[in-house]
């Protein structure tokens, strides 16, 4: 049994990477595998890579988090977003979660202290002098009304594309793009964690491998909730 690799279930991911990974085998280090922890499902462990370890590495690697600081949350209720509010939270963050109106009460349940409604509220009006960190699932103009929201040497880190360091530059804080890979013990962590029911995996919805094609016009459609996986079994 292991993490890391799509040994039971594969991950619906909109990047060619993905797209070539939805297979019924896989090769992987054997660095890059964990070993299953006692009650982590195949289904809770497959949310784990591009899911959970994407918002701890956003967090802690790039963002540095610490105990008592804030944090912005964009796409809250997505895949990354999901683990970055809870991770969050058990870290001992403020956190402020962004989400359309039907995510709102499911982002509340998750642990955020502060819930925005993009659909219906400009979260840079009501958000101000953000700590330390916004973790950036969205890009585009909401890199750069993001910006505005940090204070002095904040750290924005972007999933989706390198931001842009010459606005960063101009806010006085540091922007990053989350590339770094998780670490051994960083995937034991975030596995253990679910398995102890310390954060939940919530999984959208499960596809059959035949159906990779939906399992990705779901996930490019960008308003889901949660992770989006295929089975390789019927």
């Amino acid at each position: 049994m292991i993490v890391g690799a799509y040994a039971e279930y594969g991950i619906a991911k909109v990047n060619q990477l993905a797209k070539m990974s939805n297979a019924e085998y896989s090769a992987a280090p054997v660095d890059d595998l964990v070993k299953l922890p006692d009650g982590l499902s195949f289904e809770d462990a497959a949310t784990i890579r591009a899911g959970a370890d994407t918002a701890w590495k956003a967090l802690f690697t790039e963002g540095e988090l610490e105990a008592g600081q804030t944090v912005l949350i964009h796409a809250a209720a997505g895949g990354v977003g999901q683990f970055a509010v809870q991770l969050a939270k058990w870290k001992g963050a403020h956190v402020i979660g962004i989400a359309s109106t039907s995510n709102l009460s499911f982002v509340k349940s998750l642990g955020a202290d502060q819930v925005i409604d993009y659909t219906t509220t400009a979260f840079e009006e009501v958000v101000k002098e953000v700590d330390l960190l916004i973790v950036d699932a969205v890009g585009g103009d909401t890199e750069n009304r993001s910006m505005a929201v940090l204070k002095q040497g904040g750290i924005l880190v972007a999933l989706t594309q390198p931001p842009s360091q010459e606005n960063a530059q101009k806010h006085g804080i540091t922007a990053k793009f989350n590339t770094k890979f998780p670490t051994y013990a960083n995937l034991q962590t975030v596995a253990q964690l679910i398995a102890d029911g310390a954060i939940r995996a919530e999984i959208d919805s499960i596809f059959p491998l035949s159906q990779a094609n939906k399992a990705l016009e779901k996930s490019e459609a960008k308003h889901g909730r949660g992770r989006i996986l295929l089975r390789i079994n019927p």
